[in-house]
C-alpha cells in the first residue's frame, strides 16, 4: 500500500536493477508450495471471520454504551462489514488463481485480483479516521477541518500507492511509494499529536486505553509499508507474494476489528464515567470524544 523509502534503499537501486529480473521480483508467484498457499488461504479465511464476527458484535453492542457513543460503534461495524466483503472477494480470487498440480499450486491463468484491497482501503480508511477522531476531545469547530484534512490525505495516499502496487517496474514502485508516504506520514503525525493532546481531557480509566490505542495505531499502520517494500529489499518470488499478502492481512485485522474493540472499550469506560457523574441520559458535548452527532437540544 505505502512505501517508506530511505537512502540505503536508493543506494541499492542501481545494483538491484543490474542484477535482478525486476518482473520476477514484483509479480505474483508462478508456483507455491502447499504450505505457502494454505498459509494465505487460511489467513484470508481468518480475516473474513474476524471482520464479520466483529461487525455483528459492534452492531449488537450499541445498547451497552451511552447514546452519544453509539455513532463510533456504528462506524466500526460499517468498516469491518466492508472489509469482510472485500476479503471474501480476495479469498475467492486467490482460490481461483491457483490449482494443485503434482503437489504444487500453480497459476491457473485466472488473475489474482489484489485491487480489491485498494477499493476496500478507499472506503474504510476515511471511516477509520472518522472513528479515530471521534475518540478525541476536540471542540466541534476543530473536528470538521481536521477530518477534511485527514480524509483528503487518506484518499491521496491510497490513490498514489496503487500505481506502485500494480507495477512490475522497480523504479515505478519506488517513486509512487515514496509519493504515497508523504500523506501517510502526515496522517500518522496528526493522529499521534491529537491523541496525545487529548489524554489530559480523559477520565483516568480512559487514559490508558488511549495510550494503548496510539501504539496500536503505529503498529497496525506500520505493517503496511513493510509489506509494500518487501519486493524492493530483496524478498523475491514466493516469499514476496506470501509476505505481502500476509502482511496486509495482519495489518487489516489490527487496524479494523482490534482497533474497533479499543473504541468499544473507551465507549464503555466513558459511559460508566457518565453514569457515575449522573448524566448518562443527557446528550451534551462536554465529553465529545466519541460523539460526532449534533445535539438536537442546542439547535
Amino acid at each position: 500500500m505505502i512505501a517508506v523509502s530511505s537512502i540505503p534503499e536508493f543506494a541499492l537501486l542501481g545494483a538491484t536493477l543490474a542484477n535482478d529480473d525486476i518482473t520476477s521480483r514484483l509479480s505474483t508467484a508462478q508456483a507455491l508450495t502447499s504450505s505457502q498457499f494454505n498459509l494465505i488461504y487460511n489467513a484470508f479465511s481468518f480475516a473474513i471471520a474476524a471482520m464479520f464476527s466483529s461487525a455483528l458484535f459492534f452492531f449488537s453492542a450499541q445498547s451497552q454504551v451511552g447514546q452519544k457513543y453509539r455513532l463510533a460503534l456504528i462506524v466500526s461495524a460499517i468498516v469491518v462489514s466492508i472489509a469482510g466483503y472485500h476479503y471474501f472477494r480476495i479469498f475467492n480470487s486467490w482460490d481461483e488463481a491457483y490449482s494443485l498440480q503434482n503437489g504444487v499450486y500453480t497459476l491457473t491463468g485466472a488473475p489474482f485480483n489484489d485491487a480489491y484491497r485498494y477499493v476496500d482501503w478507499l472506503l474504510t480508511v476515511p471511516l477509520l479516521l472518522v472513528e479515530t477522531v471521534a475518540v478525541l476531545s476536540l471542540p466541534g469547530t476543530e473536528t470538521k477541518p481536521l477530518l477534511t484534512k485527514l480524509v483528503g490525505s487518506a484518499i491521496l495516499m491510497i490513490a498514489t500507492g496503487y500505481p506502485g502496487e500494480i507495477s512490475h517496474d522497480f523504479t515505478t514502485r519506488v517513486v509512487w511509494g515514496t509519493i504515497s508516504t508523504i500523506p501517510f506520514a502526515y496522517i500518522l503525525y496528526v493522529l499521534w499529536v491529537e491523541l496525545s493532546k487529548s489524554l489530559m481531557r480523559q477520565p483516568v480509566a480512559v487514559q490508558e486505553l488511549v495510550r494503548s490505542m496510539r501504539l496500536l495505531l503505529l503498529l497496525s499502520w506500520g505493517v503496511y509499508p513493510i509489506a509494500y517494500i518487501l519486493p524492493l529489499i530483496g524478498v523475491t518470488g514466493n516469499a514476496a507474494t506470501v509476505g505481502v499478502q500476509l502482511g496486509y492481512t495482519i495489518a487489516d485485522v489490527l487496524a479494523k476489528p482490534i482497533f474497533g474493540l479499543y473504541v468499544f472499550a473507551i465507549a464503555v469506560a466513558k459511559t460508566k464515567f457518565d453514569r457515575e457523574a449522573g448524566n448518562d441520559n443527557i446528550v451534551t458535548h462536554d465529553a465529545p470524544e466519541l460523539d460526532l452527532v449534533p445535539n438536537p437540544s442546542k439547535t
